[in-house]
């Protein structure tokens, strides 16, 4: 982290130092200085960054250097407000400057005192640096080794897994049995095998025993188990590969291994294995490219062999299986019953749990999350606590982050777990903004990378899937809450008025809020603050004055977050944030935005979703750096049902496609005197990946189609017509935009619009109030080649819907509601085979099930919601005799009657 507050202070040093003009003389040479001294030390921060945590002297080093470049950059930013003045051309410019430069002379002697100050701290840690340049040769040596971040002095109870007695293991029996029968299944080809998931979960100790079972043994002639961990060295794994596998079938090694190149130990390995079937398992690989250096030693041949891989990082066990013909086993934490079970057993020693101690054991149990590692050694700190001490055990579950800290029992889970963070490379420890746009890509694609390769090294989880396949909400396990919670205090990096009193740091630079504000805390330094993220925040406006009273108030300030606070107006002084990059408003009461908006030049998100605001100001235009704006809200309908006028948007200004950067538009009305006007200027949008337009009147769809055809990175469209008979025309669009992968329309149709078909990229299709009478939708729709979701909302009048056999071949999630016309419907053999989830809804006319449902062999789900009574009558009998051989396969089958507001169901 020290590294990325010294990319971002060499980045803010550029726009400084053209501010020549405005600095005293001998300033500028020592900025320059300042900036050498910084650049010389990113190279050996790279390095240092992993071995901090095991070297207190240099964590010291470390820590002086991220103070002092976050100091200095608030200096720098500081200097450019006051002094980076606009002052205008001719004889009033030049009066103007004049009158600028007496006024802030005082302020100019100040920031060259505060330079002669920086100066000095930064000389103070160059020396501090010297005398790790010894050190820091040792370190560059070494870096292409992660021993460097590995402390030899805990134990490493990872290798403790291959010793466990299987009577000990709670739920491996049904992951056992999976793997085993992929591991001994007759075919003939190389198969590599994949265990993968986050740090703890015990894919070594689930490997072991399949690797151990005797009916593997059997089956495999040659075995092999290699440990490759973080810090392995290739040389010595192959070595130790050649041992186990001559060993095992008592011949002797060949002599001379203790000397050979790799590529000679590799031909040793490679003739060993020709012509046999062989099982080799490879225990925590790390990367692709330790996987690289050894995947070409084991002969393909057609023997039947498997190779094991067990990896916390996801893209290696897709890319190792795909290219082997293999699968891979995403191994997920214990259900809360067998996570109870080993909880009890290793607290209690086997005997139950007392009953005064169940309610703050469940507790306990909830934070560990399924992670085995974490049930077991927390269990085993427990286990030495006085039972009959219910005040013990609340303190260990109020304060089960500093025990992570500072309990020696724990030290090692922690470390476990932390290897996942000390492995990351270090452009995911700090996000360069221009770096990767000078790549071409944006902010937005850059952060959707790095939050992939998270999601893929089992950092964060992810929580909900969108119907388009892309991740909806994420989580991260509740001890890597715990650890990151505690660098993040650690390291300065976001500082937490929650429930549990921490110390904060002198300088808060990045503060969130839930609910209030810790009254203790209030007297601390607040003008250094870049992010401040307050969450349903009680009495937000009193805090917000609380936080700006000093003299250069929240000046800093990029990030405000005031979701869900008890706001009704928009807070003015907020205005007065100039630096401010993203702003929401979301969830707030607000329903006027002030035309001096405007003022906030360096805007790039706005977030209004579920306020009350219905018009934005035309002085929007002129934060020309804005990037997103999110403005619309939901009319909530106490009764449950299906009505068309659900969804707001809001009045936007004509001339919106001066906004050139936006990627965002959602959601604008278009039903006033200016929307054509308006609908023509989103044209010029061309940056748009995602529009939403609401209340399309019939006259507009050709301007809008002209449009479209100019929006060629847009990625989702949502239309909604002014009402339910009026009708969307779209029909002159003749070349939409090529990467749309959401489309809704919402509104009557006179057929689905032709160039649907051209589009291979929609993942999702919702259609509603479409009253389509003599096309059959589902013709235009069946050979889009990577459809997952369709939703069909009172789209087809006809009677008959056929699902034919080629169709929707990636096909996920399908909804039919109200269909008012439709009496059946039919799937043919080879249609939907991915199918998983089945909703018809209010389709009152159908009274028998989808002729050929049994040829949906993947169906997980189908749910019939306010259907005929002679349809859920028969099918409820059907249920219940055992008569329902076409819906046996399907684990979960409802019928849901809401009629009479309340719901009735029944599940198989």
């Amino acid at each position: 982290m020290a590294e990325s507050a010294v990319f971002h202070l060499l980045a803010n040093f550029a726009p400084f130092l053209r501010q020549e003009a405005n600095l005293l003389t001998g300033v500028r040479d020592e900025i320059q200085y300042i900036r050498d001294e910084f650049d010389r030390m990113t190279a050996f921060l790279r390095v240092a960054d992993a071995m901090e945590e095991n070297n207190p002297q240099l964590k010291v080093w470390v820590k002086q250097v991220r103070e002092a470049a976050y100091d200095i950059g608030d200096v720098l930013e500081l200097f450019m407000l006051r002094l980076g003045h606009c002052h205008g051309s001719g004889f009033r410019g030049f009066l103007r400057k004049v009158s600028c430069f007496i006024k802030t002379l005082k302020a100019r002697h100040q920031i060259a005192s505060e330079v002669q100050r920086m100066k000095a701290s930064v000389i103070d840690i160059s020396k501090g640096h010297q005398r790790y340049h010894e050190r820091y040769g040792m370190l560059e040596a070494g870096s292409s080794s992660r021993s460097t971040g590995f402390n030899k002095a805990w134990h490493d109870c990872r290798g403790d897994a291959l010793l466990l007695d299987e009577a000990e293991l709670v739920g491996i029996d049904e992951p056992k049995s999976e793997l085993i029968w992929w591991l001994v299944h007759e075919d003939p080809r190389l198969k590599v095998l994949s265990v993968s998931g986050m740090g703890g979960l015990g894919k070594t100790t689930l490997v072991k025993k399949v690797f151990d079972d005797a009916v593997v043994k059997k089956h495999f002639q040659n075995y092999a188990w290699i440990t490759v961990s973080e810090s392995f060295n290739i040389k010595e794994l192959l070595k130790g590969m050649i041992k186990q596998l001559f060993e095992e079938v008592n011949q002797p090694v060949p002599q001379g291994v203790e000397y050979m190149d790799m590529n000679s130990l590799k031909g040793i390995i490679h003739a060993f294995l020709q012509q046999k079937r062989y099982l080799l398992v490879y225990d925590d690989v790390w990367d692709i490219h330790a996987w690289q250096s050894f995947r070409y030693v084991f002969p393909i041949g057609n023997c039947g062999s498997r190779v094991v891989l067990t990896t916390r990082n996801a893209d290696l066990a897709s890319f190792s299986s795909k290219e082997y013909h293999g699968d891979v086993y995403y191994l997920q934490p214990l259900p809360p019953k067998e996570s109870w079970t080993l909880f009890c057993w290793k607290t209690f020693m086997e005997n139950s749990c007392p009953s005064h101690l169940e309610g703050l054991s469940r507790a306990i149990l909830n934070r560990c999350g399924g992670l085995p590692l974490a049930i077991v050694t927390i269990s085993g700190l427990l286990s030495t606590k006085d039972k009959s001490n219910v005040d013990e055990w609340d303190k260990i579950y109020r304060s089960l982050g500093s025990e992570l800290q500072g309990n020696d029992k724990l030290l090692s889970m922690k470390k476990i777990l932390s290897l996942s963070y000390i492995d990351l490379p270090y452009y995911l420890k700090r996000l360069r903004r221009n770096e990767r746009m000078k790549q071409g890509m944006t902010l937005e694609e850059v952060a959707e990378g790095y939050l992939n390769e998270l999601i893929n090294r089992s950092l964060v989880q992810v929580a909900e899937m969108r119907s388009d396949g892309r991740f909806e909400t994420y989580r991260i396990h509740d001890l890597w809450h715990e650890i990151i919670v505690s660098k993040s205090g650690e390291q300065n990096v976001v500082t937490i008025a929650g429930e549990q009193r921490r110390v904060w740091p002198e300088k808060v630079r990045r503060l969130s809020i839930h609910n209030h504000l810790e009254n203790t805390q209030q007297s601390k330094c607040f003008t250094r603050l870049r992010s401040l993220l307050m969450f349903n925040a009680i009495n937000s406006l009193s805090m917000l004055s609380m936080l700006a009273s000093s003299n250069d108030g929240l000046r800093l300030l990029t990030v405000l977050e005031l979701r869900g606070a008890s706001l009704e107006t928009f807070p003015n002084g907020v205005l007065k944030l100039f630096q401010l990059r993203y702003l929401s408003l979301r969830g707030t009461n607000v329903k006027i935005i002030p035309k001096s908006i405007g003022k906030l030049q360096n805007l790039e998100t706005l977030d209004l979703k579920h306020t009350y605001v219905t018009e934005l100001p035309d002085d929007i235009l002129k934060l020309q750096r804005l990037r997103h704006i999110l403005l619309y809200h939901y009319i909530q309908n106490p009764v449950p049902s299906i009505c068309f006028h659900d969804h707001c948007g809001f009045k936007a200004p004509t001339e919106i496609g001066s906004l050139s950067s936006l990627q965002q538009l959602c959601s604008i009305e278009t039903n006033h005197d200016n929307g054509t006007i308006l609908l023509g200027e989103v044209g010029k949008l061309i940056q748009l990946k995602k529009l939403r337009i609401e209340k399309l009147r019939n006259e507009d769809g050709r301007v809008l189609c002209s449009s479209l055809e100019k929006l060629s990175n847009l990625r989702s469209l949502v239309v909604r017509a002014t009402g339910e008979d009026e009708i969307i025309d779209l029909d002159s669009l003749s070349s939409p935009p090529q990467l749309l992968r959401t489309l809704y329309l919402v509104g009557s149709l006179h057929k689905v619009p032709h160039w649907i078909t051209s589009l291979h990229s929609l993942v999702r299709v919702v259609l509603a109030w479409s009253k389509l009478r003599d096309v059959d939708p589902l013709e235009s729709l069946q050979d889009l080649p990577n459809l997952v979701e369709l939703q069909l909302l009172q789209t087809y009048e006809g009677a008959k819907l056929c699902f034919k056999a080629s169709g929707f071949q990636r096909l996920v999630r399908l909804a039919l509601s109200v269909l008012k016309g439709l009496r059946w419907v039919k799937v043919e053999a080879g249609s939907m085979p991915h199918l998983e989830v089945l909703l018809i809804r209010k389709c009152e006319l159908v009274e028998e099930l989808p002729s050929g449902i049994e040829h949906l062999t993947n169906l997980k789900s189908l749910h019939l919601v306010d259907m005929s009574n002679g349809l859920s009558s028969s099918l409820n009998r059907d249920l219940k005799d055992g008569n329902y051989w076409k819906i046996a396969h399907i684990p979960e089958v409802g019928i849901v009657n809401t009629k009479r507001g309340y719901v009735e169901e029944y599940y198989l």
